[in-house]
């Protein structure tokens, strides 16, 4: 009993020293041991093979990274007689002088990692290359703040690590954030700082929504006015309420070549692209580009919009060219993104045109229904059977917002997944209980391009200041979910709109640090979660934002 007690003692005690360490997002288990591991002399990494992925890329990646910010020259030493297992690895270490030592634990989950920190070497244990690149993220927060942000800090002299010993795993599979440019356009420079701080809070899902009403933000080869029409528009500013249209020439859009070295930039920090063409609705751009076959209306005027809001130009569902143009449009969107997921939107889709056109009404009545939100659905059913028959290795499960559970779902089967941002709670569990997955992205508190404070220096946005730091990271995602539906649950995702953002610094600002907060409900145990330990930890981050160039909201900093 005398050691159990003594156990329990230690325990808290080192429990409560881990709480110093600021690491976001909060491992699973943290135990800090006394000592550090200093890069002094020759530091050598052991690194083997490992099945069915390399990890030579992200153990180059972890070395140059080390090598730039604190001049530290790790050596590699790659096993070439395979893998090595199990958590003794002192036959490996008699190998060399090995000081650094990676080693597969196959029975691991596909994203988890073990790290120990000892004075005289670091153990990391994981199943793939997410896992050791995961280590690797938590490596880099145990040291000064600029070598997460890549950048030297000359002044330090001496590198250092705490001895630890954490065992990591995320809670969820989906990890997200959302950029909205299809109503402003900030350009792969400002993609890639993004990417970076999603990297660096162990996020893994960048939702790139392409296109809007008020633009179209990607090339397709096929149909290149969408780029040359579609990507303009006579207003700098969306234009809502007192404040109008500009006539400023305004647009922007990514090429083929874009695409590509930022999709590869986001795999070497194993975050995948989730492109999101949001069609039918909130479709005007693409509309004013092709009105002669996607309108409703081809005879009147279309523009690209230049109002908030939604639009009533929606796509003709049933014109055969537009249902072409959709799988052209997905067609080249798999070649780009080699990723799992396609989003198609499906959120806030007028259906007063297609009321009022008669081939509309005529492909209603042949489906055998009243319901005009089930054009919808035919329309992607449509979709989804052109992407079923496409070979493997270019299958992509779609996604939709929740505003598909409106119509008939029973067409497109429950192999989809609904991103939940409308009363999401209930919406994700009612998509869960049609056999559906489902991520969380409410919109109370998740949208944060919402106001995070009411101070007066706040940028103009959405919202009144109340999604705070702290009301975002006390959001408890799948709470009260029944056991039995908790399988069907991805994830959680933040959303950031871009109606009232013009500028790369303000998307920067409102997105920082509550970005962290999500990251931390992605990931952490739910019953570890504390927002006073949160704050503490998230003190530091300031130094890696300023590091990193850019900006955030200050209001939590002390």
């Amino acid at each position: 009993m005398k050691r159990i007690v003594f156990t329990l003692l230690l325990f808290l005690c080192v429990s409560l020293q881990a709480q110093e360490i600021s690491i976001i997002p909060k491992p699973a288990e943290m135990y800090l041991e006394e000592g550090e591991f200093s890069f002094n002399g020759k530091v050598v990494i052991c690194y083997p093979e490992i099945k069915d992925g390399c990890v030579d890329a992200v153990v180059d990646n972890f070395v140059e990274n080390i090598k730039k910010t604190t001049g530290v020259k790790l050596v590699k030493d790659r096993l070439k007689d395979g893998l090595f297992l199990g958590w003794d690895v002192q036959e490996v270490a008699k190998k060399g002088d090995a000081h650094i030592v990676l080693y597969v634990d196959e029975y691991m989950g596909k994203e988890a990692y073990r790290l120990s920190v000892t004075p005289k070497r670091i153990n990391i244990a994981a199943a793939t290359p997410a896992g050791f690149f995961y280590a690797f993220q938590t490596l880099k927060q145990l040291m000064p703040r600029n070598v997460m942000a890549g950048v030297c800090d000359e002044n330090v002299k001496e590198w250092s690590i705490p001895c630890v010993f954490i065992v990591d795993e995320p809670r969820f599979s989906w990890r997200g954030f959302m950029l909205d440019e299809g109503r402003h356009f900030y350009g792969k420079e400002e993609i890639k700082k993004i990417i970076n701080v999603m990297s660096a809070y162990k996020m893994n899902r960048f939702h790139w929504h392409l296109t809007e009403d008020q633009g179209w933000r990607i090339e397709i080869k096929k149909y290149p006015k969408l780029t040359e029409v579609g990507a303009w528009r006579d207003s700098k500013v969306c234009a809502w309420g007192d404040v109008k249209p500009d006539g400023i020439r305004y647009g922007g859009y990514y090429t083929h070549e874009d695409i590509k070295e930022v999709v590869e930039y986001a795999k070497e920090r194993f975050v995948e692209i989730v492109p999101e063409v949001d069609i039918p609705g909130h479709s005007q751009a693409a509309v004013a580009s092709y009105p002669e076959f996607l309108a409703c209306d081809p005879e009147n005027k279309h523009d690209v919009w230049l109002w908030q809001g939604v639009s009533n130009d929606v796509i003709n569902v049933a014109n055969p060219l537009a249902v072409q143009f959709a799988k052209d449009v997905i067609d080249e969107l798999t070649e780009l993104f080699p990723f799992g997921y396609i989003h198609l939107g499906g959120d806030e889709c007028p259906t007063h045109k297609w009321e009022h056109n008669s081939d509309c009404q005529a492909l209603l009545k042949e489906i055998g229904s009243t319901n005009y939100r089930d054009l919808q659905i035919h329309f992607y059913k449509q979709l989804k059977d052109h992407i079923a028959k496409k070979p493997a290795e270019q299958q992509r499960k779609l996604i939709f917002w929740n505003e598909v559970l409106h119509g008939n779902t029973e067409p497109l089967g429950n192999d989809i997944t609904i991103m939940a941002w409308i009363y999401a709670d209930g919406a994700a569990k009612d998509a869960a209980k049609r056999g559906m997955n489902t991520i969380l992205s409410p919109q109370i508190p998740y949208y944060i391009n919402r106001k995070q404070s009411d101070l007066p220096t706040e940028p103009h946005s959405q919202g009144y200041g109340t999604e705070t730091v702290e009301r975002v990271y006390d959001y408890k995602p799948m709470n009260d979910v029944p056991d039995e539906l908790q399988g069907k649950y991805m994830g959680v995702q933040a959303n950031f709109w871009t109606e009232w953002v013009v500028e790369p610094e303000v998307v920067q600002y409102l997105m920082l640090p509550r970005l962290a907060a999500v990251a931390e409900a992605g990931w952490s145990n739910a019953e570890r979660r504390d927002y006073k330990s949160f704050l503490e930890r998230l003190q530091g981050e300031q130094v890696y934002y300023r590091l990193l160039g850019v900006d955030y909201g200050k209001h939590v900093f002390k």
